[in-house]
């Protein structure tokens, strides 16, 4: 019985040996895990690009490059937390890490097509491209906002880099040349909207050789398009080249009579002018404003006008507003401002430089309005002495002075021609005319009569041709040339060798003889009346008598 409960005794038993199979999937575990640490060991950094939309970049598929050299591959693409953008996650290659810094620029590189130029077309083949150009510091940056249009300069290119600030953009923008005396020395690289002081930036590149052209003293213009201004001066045209008026551009100079400075350093800043007249006028330093009142109109006056004296720019027009009008002064208040230097240079023998204007004026000096140009009506302001001018001093309204105006030549005719027709509106142009309607009553029945003795005299000259068509009036001629024979002949006797003369000659002896007998009876009646009654008294001797005269 102790036999059948007695418990059950273990059997101990030897482990066999650990058997050689089992290396190779060790092994094969080994170069395994050492592969995929070299896989990832191996891999670069990842970098978060923005861009604004995903077009032309796949994942897998587009490339990073820098300087035409692959540094990475897109491997994902994702929307941004705004869903207002997209966030391409790039791989980057491990010896690339170095170009992940702080001013690195990313864009893409697709064909693009601008007034300025055309890019991008070798990727219509091998496809579109990231493009890399890293920043100039060493300090590392994984985050990054693409660029949605390439720059025109890359950063690594030396030269001036400056700022451009305008009103207006025009036609300027990204790629646009900067030109030197028609010669192009640079580039727009971006434009943007300063939207808290609502004007535009332009950041542009000037070239390493041509950096020393540009001076602390210089002024930017815009060079876009043809431009036409109308103003005092008469119309302007401005014609660019072909390339700026497709693509824009600028130009810069130091304007005549500005002062050049020192060389521009990189990242000044410059203002962007509209136009050359404009920079032109940018260099002009006014020191003095004067208020100027006015008894006409001021229509075709404008603000920036010109101020001259006997044709010399000396100012501008600064305002046109009452209110620098005093209370009751229907007179239209102009605000100029001058270079008082100027108007001392015209009048040298005024030694005290405070005293030039009040001096002027007590000599003379007025202002008036002139019409600048015919076309387009537009008024300046003319400063100039006046010959008789009435005595005047210098005023002072405020923080202005004021000078004394005159009537422009122009509203002296206007006066004149109201003054004309005032008169001709007091003549008695009714009765004048209803005069004229009489007349020309008159004139008509005259008329009316002198046609119907037109008509008389058309008939009288029918009249006349039937008569001269007639066979008598045709020997009418033959018998006037016998007439006029036989006149011939008439007078033909009556001269020198005539026989009428002949007969006229013994008429006239015999005549002479008669009064010769006529005169001697006259004679003996007047010395002897009787001498008709009993005869003259013979003498054996007669006395001589003395002749009588």
């Amino acid at each position: 019985m102790s036999e059948e409960t007695q418990e059950p005794r273990a059997t101990i038993r030897h482990r066999r040996r650990w058997s050689s199979v089992w290396l190779v999937p060790l092994l094969a575990l080994i170069v395994a895990g050492g592969l995929v640490w070299k896989h990832y060991a191996g891999r670069g950094p990842i970098a978060y690009v923005r861009f604004e939309t995903a077009e032309s970049v796949k994942a897998g598929v587009t490339e990073v490059r820098c300087l035409s050299v692959r540094v990475g591959v897109v491997e994902r693409v994702d929307l941004a937390d705004d869903v207002r953008s997209v966030v391409a996650e790039i791989r980057m290659d491990p010896d690339a890490e170095h170009l992940l810094r702080e001013g690195s620029r990313f864009w893409v590189v697709k064909p693009r097509v601008s007034g300025a130029s055309i890019s991008g077309l070798s990727t219509i083949v091998e496809g579109a491209y990231i493009e890399l150009e890293p920043g100039e510091t060493t300090l590392p940056v994984h985050h990054f906002d693409g660029l949605e249009e390439p720059p025109v300069t890359p950063s690594s290119v030396p030269g001036l880099r400056l700022t451009l600030v305008a009103e207006d953009a025009g036609s300027l923008a990204s790629g646009s040349p900067i030109y030197y005396r028609g010669f192009e020395v640079g580039r727009v690289e971006r434009r943007r909207l300063d939207i808290e002081n609502r004007r535009i930036r332009f950041d542009i590149f000037i070239k390493e050789e041509y950096s020393s052209l540009v001076r602390q003293g210089t002024c930017f213009w815009n060079t876009s398009g043809i431009d036409v201004v109308a103003g005092a001066d008469g119309f302007k045209i401005s014609t660019p080249s072909f390339q700026a008026m497709l693509s824009g551009g600028a130009v810069f100079a130091v304007p005549k009579g500005g002062v050049a400075g020192e060389p521009a350093q990189d990242g000044a800043v410059f203002q962007l002018y509209p136009d050359e007249d404009a920079a032109r006028k940018s260099i002009f330093t006014p020191d003095h404003r004067i208020l100027l009142y006015f008894d006409q109109s001021v229509r075709g006056l404008s603000p920036g006008a010109p101020v001259e004296f006997r044709g010399i720019p000396l100012g501008r027009v600064v305002e046109i507003s009452f209110r620098h009008s005093p209370p009751g002064d229907s007179r239209v208040p102009v605000v100029i401002e001058i270079d008082s230097l100027t108007l001392g240079k015209a009048v040298e023998d005024i030694q005290d430089s405070t005293a030039v204007l009040a001096e002027c004026v007590r000599r003379g000096l007025r202002a008036k309005l002139s019409t600048g140009s015919l076309l387009t009506g537009a008024l300046f302001v003319d400063l100039d002495f006046v010959p008789g001018a009435a005595p005047a001093q210098l005023a002072k309204v405020g923080e202005y002075d004021v000078i004394p105006t005159e009537s422009s030549g122009l509203a002296q005719l206007q006066d004149k021609l109201n003054s004309i027709l005032t008169k001709i509106e007091a003549l008695p142009l009714d009765d004048t005319l209803e005069k004229f309607g009489t007349a020309a009553d008159e004139i008509s029945i005259t008329v009316k009569d002198l046609r119907g003795t037109l008509s008389e005299a058309e008939g009288a000259l029918a009249e006349a041709k039937k008569l001269l068509a007639r066979d008598e009036t045709q020997n009418l001629t033959a018998e006037l040339e016998a007439t006029l024979k036989q006149v011939r002949t008439s007078v033909d006797s009556l001269g020198p060798q005539g026989a009428m003369q002949g007969d006229l000659a013994r008429t006239l002896d015999e005549l002479r003889a008669a009064l010769r007998s006529f005169k001697v009876l006259s004679d003996s009646i007047e010395e002897k009346p009787n001498s008709l009654l009993f005869g003259r008294e013979g003498s054996g001797d007669p006395k001589p008598r003395a002749k009588q005269r």
